[in-house]
């Protein structure tokens, strides 16, 4: 029964480490994107959105996504999707994209140094940073009881 109060939040803390890897990649690709001072013109050929939540009385999140076609210098036609691009791109729009160069391109049609991303990443990364803090601390104090209670403590 003990491994259950160990098992678990090791689960949760993977999860938290895992979702703050993906956040940091995500912000570092994007970031690449922009000082790479590579930029095309891309055709937005898509935009549309997805809903989360709403049954019964809970919130729903709606998410706007972009589908961007572009050609690299080299003549390498790129296609990808963004979320949370402006409402104001619709189907047809010409906007400017920064991208990467080599294999794995990575492009955003965000404007270049926004501080919301970065804002929004470090505050993710904190609030995940508390959720591992606070599985450690109750892995630490789980075993400091279990400890006690075997010793004879309580």
């Amino acid at each position: 029964m003990d491994a259950f109060f160990y098992l678990l939040p090791g689960l949760i803390m993977a999860g938290a480490v895992f979702a703050g890897y993906r956040v940091l990649r995500r912000w570092l690709q994007i970031r690449s994107a922009w000082n790479s001072g590579l930029t095309a013109e891309a055709r937005c050929l898509r935009a549309y959105t997805t809903t989360h939540g709403g049954s019964g009385d809970t919130r729903v999140r709606t998410t706007l996504h972009h589908v961007y076609e572009f050609t690299t210098r080299d003549g390498q036609v790129v296609r990808f999707e963004e979320e949370d691009g402006p409402g104001t791109t619709v189907e047809g729009d010409i906007v400017t994209v920064h991208h990467t160069a080599g294999p794995g391109i990575v492009a955003t049609a965000q404007a270049p140094g926004s501080a919301r991303h970065a804002v929004a990443a470090f505050g993710t990364l904190v609030v995940l940073g508390v959720v591992v803090v606070f599985c450690v601390g109750f892995m630490v104090t789980f075993a400091e009881m279990s400890s006690g209670a075997n010793a004879g403590g309580f």
